[in-house]
C-alpha cells in the first residue's frame, strides 16, 4: 500500500476550508442567481436546465442531470414543468428510444436570450467581490485550481461541456450598448 503524502490535520483543514468557503460562496451565488431570474418566473434548476438545453442543443435528461449536477428525477421533473410552460420540447430519437431528449422551444430560447441581455454585473456580489482582483491583475481570476478539483470529481466530459458553453457565449454573442446580444453565428453543438 502506498504511503500517504499528507497528515490527517492537513487533510481535515483542507476539507473544512473548502467546505466553509464553498458554503459562503454558494450563498452569495444563489442569492444573485435568484434575483437575476426572478422576473422570468424561473427557479435556479429551471434556468440551469434552459442553459444546458441551449448549449447542448438536444440534451438527454441524463445529460441534463450530469451537467446540471442534479438527480435524474430532479432534471426530469423541472424539465417537465418547463415543457408545460412551452419553454422546452421533449422527444425520443429513432436510434435511442430509452432516453428522453429536450430541446428549447422558440419561447424558451427567447427567454434565455432575454435573461442574458438583462444580466447586470453591478447587482452580482460575486462579480463585485472579484473586481478588486481584476483591477489589481488586469483580469478576472481563472480559478484554475477549483476547475482542476471539479475535473477530478466530475471528469473530463463535465469540464468539456463546461468550457464549450462558455466558448459558445464567446463566439455567439457580442456586446452592444452594454448588453449581450446574439450575433447570428451558430454555436458549437456537443
Amino acid at each position: 500500500m502506498a504511503e500517504k503524502q499528507y497528515s490527517m490535520k492537513e487533510a481535515m483543514l483542507f476539507s473544512q476550508r473548502i467546505a466553509q468557503l464553498s458554503k459562503a460562496l454558494w450563498k452569495s451565488v444563489e442569492k444573485d442567481w435568484q434575483q437575476w431570474i426572478k422576473p422570468y418566473d424561473l427557479n435556479i434548476n429551471e434556468h440551469h436546465i434552459l442553459w444546458i438545453a441551449y448549449h447542448l442543443n438536444g440534451a438527454s435528461i441524463s445529460d441534463v442531470a450530469k451537467f446540471g449536477v442534479m438527480h435524474v428525477s430532479t432534471a426530469f421533473n423541472f424539465s417537465k414543468k418547463l415543457e408545460e410552460r412551452g419553454l422546452l420540447q421533449f422527444s425520443k430519437r429513432e436510434n435511442d428510444k430509452r432516453n428522453t431528449y429536450i430541446k428549447l422551444t422558440e419561447m424558451g430560447e427567447s427567454i434565455l436570450l432575454q435573461l442574458m441581455e438583462s444580466y447586470d454585473p453591478g447587482s452580482n456580489s460575486v462579480f463585485s467581490g472579484a473586481m478588486p482582483l481584476r483591477e489589481l491583475y488586469g483580469k478576472f481570476p481563472d480559478i484554475i485550481e477549483m476547475m482542476a478539483i471539479v475535473r477530478n470529481i466530475y471528469g473530463d466530459d463535465f469540464m468539456e461541456i463546461f468550457e464549450k458553453s462558455f466558448n459558445n457565449i464567446e463566439c455567439e454573442f457580442t456586446e452592444e450598448e452594454g448588453k449581450l446580444r446574439k450575433n447570428g453565428k451558430s454555436r458549437e453543438v456537443v
